[in-house]
């Protein structure tokens, strides 16, 4: 394997965003934890002298080479040309094109970005962000009940960078701290509509969590109760009691990633939807 202080180049073409590409590189890079891909991105390859310009890069730092093009041409160019300097390239969609070809009997229309068009479902996610903006942290809490998604939790629980990834996926989503002392708002206490989760994690990740904020904001005093131990652990107490108080589902996101926790609250909403009665 040609790499050279445990990393390797891997290039990644696309006749669009190239979103595609990194999220099924970077999958499967991370099973490999002795190496460390070096990535070279090209997105929107769609003339020959764009290409030509991608394969003198490829020539100057071998490596893999994933792509997602659905111009015969430029792909039958970088085929050989990966031949030729003998470098592995491979075709993300190619093989998943070909298994819908033949099971649909019908021939793929070949239009570069199409997942990226202007349609009701792009709308629905830009609604969702625009309102996730609006009701992070607590704001506007009169308009909870609009929600999908309700998230609440205590301080570095993740709630902004979750709603965010789930408002991304058309799902409007509002999120509300739990601060002890502090009355939860009535309108949350009394929604019907929304699912409201409940997110949680051990004092312990929520004191290295804090502390590394703290660190990065330059913060020195003033701050203590923030990153006791005493005072974190009845935080995590009150968001428990009140969690059960309102019988709103709990989700330990102490070792989870904020797509595994996004894709644990996409289950549940939709189980929800599923299960609820037709108006």
């Amino acid at each position: 394997m040609p790499t050279s202080n445990n990393y390797f180049h891997l290039h990644l073409v696309s006749d669009s965003t190239g979103e595609t590409l990194i999220t099924v590189a970077r999958a499967v890079a991370a099973q490999y934890a002795n190496v460390t891909p070096v990535e070279h991105v090209y997105p929107l390859v769609r003339s020959q002298k764009q290409l030509d310009r991608v394969l003198d890069e490829i020539e100057e730092a071998p490596g893999i080479v994933l792509f997602t093009l659905l111009e015969k041409d430029l792909v039958s160019r970088l085929e050989d040309k990966c031949k030729e300097i003998n470098v592995p390239s491979l075709s993300i969609i190619g093989p998943v094109m070909q298994l819908f070809e033949a099971y649909l009997g019908a021939a793929t229309t070949g239009r570069v970005g199409a997942q990226h068009v202007l349609n009701a479902e792009y709308f629905k996610r830009i609604d969702a962000l625009n309102y996730t903006m609006i009701h992070d942290d607590g704001q506007h809490v009169e308009g909870l009940n609009d929600a999908d998604v309700v998230l609440v939790g205590v301080s570095r629980t993740s709630k902004t960078p979750t709603s965010i990834y789930l408002a991304n996926r058309g799902i409007r989503t509002a999120n509300v701290p739990l601060v002890p002392g502090i009355p939860v708002p009535s309108q949350l206490e009394t929604l019907t509509r929304p699912l409201v989760v409940s997110l949680h994690a051990t004092p312990e990740r929520l004191i290295q969590i804090r502390q590394n904020r703290l660190l990065s904001m330059g913060a020195e005093s003033g701050s203590e109760t923030y990153t006791d131990k005493q005072s974190v652990t009845e935080e995590v107490a009150f968001a428990r009691k009140l969690s059960a108080k309102h019988d709103w589902p709990l989700l330990d996101v102490t070792r989870r990633s904020i797509e595994e926790t996004a894709a644990a609250i996409m289950k549940l909403y939709s189980d929800r939807q599923r299960n609820r009665p037709s108006e």
